[in-house]
């Protein structure tokens, strides 16, 4: 068989920067990213996360000035997390009126109105037990639950939120949050559906950051590492019950999840890079052993040519600051 070297030369179009980026298949911007904020009420300092480095708990009276300061850096959206004093068997501070989420939306909203304000519909951060739900005999009670994440959704809609995003994995849980916001007059809020979220231990740190660890695991509702049809099945039941938006969660170490997904789906896809994917690279950065704007650079591409169209990821700031 003839060579087709030399006539063929992959090299001609990677000689300059220039011909690079006109070549480049692939591209991460701001408006890609959404930054993960935890908010904790009664507490006057931000106390910084030790397992995040770069990372820290803001307080709800200091929420408007970070706020407007993440908007200045050029950040389009952000996800907020509260972290709750005020815990019970079944979170019920979370619907309330006046209860974290209902303020916290509200502060994050007046402050600056024109980013995207997106919160975390679920229980972890607000029960005194840390599971996601209603606790019935040794199990998280899936029905009972459902209808109190509609409960919170509302409540955040109802604050101002632009998007609800149900992250607890019950069964039913988009088509029960759908029907709630509908029902209450909110038909033009999103949902963005942590649909194929995984029982995964990268996300040690976040559950610190959010104050959430509990005893036990999530493995009867968080998905089995191993499984890949069943992350289909997930995300795909996600989109018939009226998700807007599907997410892969954690990012890197389900890269072949996302990519197969994009194959299956129309919808704009999500993928969170979480807290120990942060903090592998930036303990490994502190050490020395790699460089930490190159290595963010390659990971978020790889997210994004793996198939999706946005990213949570704790380095939304610092891309806003130093670019990629």
């Amino acid at each position: 068989m003839k060579t087709q070297f030399p006539s063929i030369r992959l090299r001609r179009l990677r000689k300059s920067e220039n011909l690079r980026s006109l070549v480049r298949e692939h591209t991460v911007d701001l408006g890609d990213l959404i930054y993960p904020i935890f908010v904790e009420e009664e507490i006057d300092k931000a106390l910084p996360i030790p397992a995040m480095p770069g990372i820290s708990r803001i307080p709800e009276k200091h929420l408007a000035a970070e706020m407007k300061a993440i908007q200045k850096d050029g950040i389009k959206a952000v996800m907020l997390f509260g972290v709750s004093h005020k815990k019970d068997a079944s979170g019920a501070d979370s619907w309330k009126s006046d209860g974290l989420i209902a303020r916290m939306v509200k502060r994050a909203k007046d402050a600056t109105p024109d980013l995207t304000i997106i919160t975390d519909v679920c229980f972890c951060e607000y029960t005194d037990h840390g599971h996601c739900g209603v606790i019935k005999g040794e199990h998280v009670h899936n029905d009972a639950t459902i209808t109190n994440l509609g409960r919170q959704a509302v409540t955040a809609a109802k604050a101002g939120a632009d998007m609800v995003a149900p992250s607890a994995m019950m069964d039913g849980q988009v088509k029960a949050i759908r029907e709630a916001l509908d029902e209450a007059g909110h038909v033009d809020i999103p949902i963005m559906a942590y649909s194929s979220k995984f029982a995964s231990s990268f996300y040690g740190p976040f559950r610190t950051a959010a104050g959430c660890d509990l005893k036990g695991d999530r493995k009867t509702y968080q998905m089995d590492p191993m499984n890949v049809r069943e992350a289909l099945r997930e995300s795909l039941l996600d989109e018939m019950e009226g998700a807007d938006i599907l997410m892969v969660k954690p990012a890197l170490p389900y890269l072949d999840v996302l990519a197969r997904l994009r194959e299956k789906t129309l919808l704009p896809l999500a993928a969170y890079q979480v807290s120990g994917e942060y903090a592998m690279i930036k303990f490994a950065a502190a050490s020395g052993a790699i460089d930490e704007k190159r290595v963010v650079r390659e990971t978020l591409g790889s997210i994004k040519r793996a198939g999706a169209d946005m990213i949570l990821t704790y380095f939304a700031r610092d891309v806003a600051r130093e670019g990629l």
